[in-house]
């Protein structure tokens, strides 16, 4: 997975996959996601993410399934 984040025009792009989009959704007015042929979400694109996503602070964080 990638984020890219474009100060020029406040926008961020998530890439899940490196297939290319074959299709692009619009969520709202502010998110978009693109999928490939087969309908599986390979980006993300949110507009005006310093307010629509809280791009300034961006943490990652793996859990683990809890063992039975």
């Amino acid at each position: 997975m990638k984020v890219r984040y474009f100060d020029d025009t406040d926008t961020a792009y998530i890439e899940f996959s490196g297939h290319p989009a074959a299709e692009t959704k619009e969520i709202n007015e502010n998110v978009y996601l693109d999928l490939d042929e087969a309908g599986n979400v390979v980006g993300m694109t949110i507009e005006h993410a310093g307010t629509q996503a809280n791009i300034a602070e961006i943490s990652f964080q793996r859990v683990k399934q809890r063992a039975a």
